[in-house]
């Protein structure tokens, strides 16, 4: 039996095998940037409630009142944008919304 010549032994150690996935295979994700999600309707909950203060926050007479309100509504949601847990979401959800029927009552007193 004769050995083949190193170098074309050597040509063929170099090449590298590759991979082929077939279709029933399951095509690999990246992974999100974001890390985990909230589900859709916890999302448009935190929007809407968002949103109404954000509508509601005209009704305040005073202009320097009314912009505090507003930054004060946003930062808040910015602060908690990066919660996951969603008892922790379905809480400051229920809480802000409590929070701001309370302030309703004040701003149709006025």
């Amino acid at each position: 039996m004769r050995t083949p010549p190193l170098r074309t032994y050597i040509r063929l150690s170099n090449i590298t095998p590759t991979i082929r996935s077939h279709s029933s295979a399951k095509p690999r994700r990246p992974s999100s940037k974001l890390g985990p999600t909230v589900s859709l309707d916890h999302r448009s909950k935190a929007i809407s409630l968002y949103r109404r203060i954000l509508r509601d926050c005209r009704r305040i007479p005073d202009a320097g009142s009314r912009e505090e309100t507003r930054r004060f509504v946003r930062d808040d949601f910015e602060r908690n944008k990066g919660v996951t847990d969603l008892s922790q979401i379905k809480y400051l959800i229920g809480t802000g919304k409590t929070q701001w029927e309370g302030m309703e009552r004040y701003i149709t007193g006025i």
